[in-house]
């Protein structure tokens, strides 16, 4: 059971963070992008409820069972694009080290993606992350599918 419901509690800074959201989904980032980055930086973080949401999503639209597989070793596999590499390497940089993200990294984000996809992609890792905190820090479970 989740700690508090941050929904019922505080709906007007709930409804900005889903505003903020809703804005990122209309963005000009790849869809399949958006969902590796999501699931990845969600399982840094260890916000069970993010990275079913996130999965199932991706899913949803379109993304194969191997990518997801093989998400947490993305760096070995052969099944991503070099731009899907640059934001995971963004997302686990800014993740695991906010203040640490390498000239190396950014430099790879700017070289796959123009700088309005490259705004949108620092501005999802920060929105997943925040999600993450509040999912993992308030014990928020996903739902029992069988």
């Amino acid at each position: 059971m989740s700690r508090l419901n941050i929904h019922e509690l505080a709906p007007e800074v709930y409804k900005a963070f889903i505003q903020a959201d809703q804005a990122l989904r209309k963005g000009p980032l790849d869809g399949a992008v958006r969902e590796l980055v999501k699931i990845r930086a969600s399982q840094i973080n260890g916000c069970l409820y993010c990275i079913d949401m996130h999965i199932h999503e991706a899913l949803s639209h379109g993304e194969t069972q191997d990518r997801i597989f093989q998400l947490p070793g993305w760096r070995e596999s052969e099944l991503y694009t070099d731009a899907e590499r640059a934001a995971l390497d963004y997302a686990e940089a800014a993740t695991r080290q906010p203040d640490g993200v390498s000239d190396e990294v950014w430099d790879a984000v700017t070289a796959a993606f123009k700088s309005e996809e490259a705004a949108y992609l620092v501005a999802l890792v920060a929105q997943i992350n925040l999600w993450n905190r509040l999912g993992a820090t308030m014990h928020m479970r996903p739902p029992k599918r069988g």
